[in-house]
């Protein structure tokens, strides 16, 4: 009789003590190698992360062909997962070139200075320095406007042609400071006709000396102190304004719209 409880005991605590070990490798293993235990399917879970240099390959297909987007995820896990190996420099660089031509120059600047910071003695450093310019002129916009763009792009511009003098991006850097400059002339120059209107010749006679000793290459220059001349001899116009400035001072007047997309030929370089 004793031995038939006992035996009725045990088989009714069987599912109890299963149920603790149960809980006892779930604690031990963890949920996930729980169930692989009982997964019989017989598959296994494959890491699809792709290598650093599969990465590379796949970002710089990308950005090849104008993929900018997708190229700068690439480059980016590089930088998450990869952030100490020899590829990382390379997602750096081509990471704000990505930013660059999505017209998002302000970040774009951003990631070009932490690279300039960096790696101060990188063989791409002329390029880096040219393209942290370029932000800036790319923000340029109407003369009726902010003129820092064009204030900051002489200014980092001129650095690179110190620097580098010899670099292939000297000449175009020259080019770019002057027609900067010829923004900024005519942005005074368009403060001038401002000044008319209102009837304050005091300040136009200013701006327009400014303008003739400050941009005396500006194409604007010979129109400018032709109406310098008639202000000073009491003879300035009162009619007929839009005579003396040209259409580019009009509020949609916009500028370098037909620049063509720079060939950052050096940034395959690390």
């Amino acid at each position: 009789m004793l031995s038939s409880v006992s035996s009725s005991t045990t088989r009714s605590d069987s599912p109890l003590v299963l149920l603790c070990i149960f809980i006892l490798l779930l604690n031990l293993t963890g949920c996930a190698k729980v169930k692989s235990f009982f997964d019989f399917s017989g598959k296994e879970e494959v890491d699809v992360r792709l290598p650093v240099q599969e990465l590379v390959a796949k970002g710089m297909d990308d950005y090849a062909v104008g993929k900018y987007f997708t190229s700068l995820e690439y480059f980016q896990e590089i930088l998450d997962r990869y952030p100490f190996s020899p590829e990382a420099t390379l997602a750096e660089l081509k990471a704000a070139d990505c930013k660059y031509f999505l017209e998002h120059y302000p970040e774009a600047l951003v990631l070009y200075k932490e690279f300039e910071d960096r790696h101060p003695t990188n063989e791409a450093m002329p390029y880096v320095m040219y393209q942290k310019a370029m932000c800036n002129f790319k923000q340029i916009d109407r003369v009726d406007r902010d003129t820092s763009g064009a204030e900051q792009a002489i200014q980092l511009f001129g650095q690179l042609i110190r620097a580098y003098p010899e670099s292939p991006y000297t000449n175009e850097a020259k080019a770019r400071i002057k027609a900067a400059r010829e923004f900024l002339a005519n942005h005074e120059y368009f403060v001038v006709e401002f000044y008319l209107r209102t009837d304050k010749l005091k300040e136009a006679e200013t701006r327009l000396k400014h303008i003739s000793a400050m941009y005396p290459d500006s194409t604007i220059r010979p129109k400018a102190e032709e109406l310098l001349a008639r202000i000073q001899a009491g003879k300035a116009p009162k009619t007929n304004l839009s005579s003396w400035f040209p259409k580019m001072s009009l509020p949609d007047w916009s500028l370098f719209s037909s620049d063509k997309k720079e060939a950052p030929s050096e940034t395959e370089k690390k």
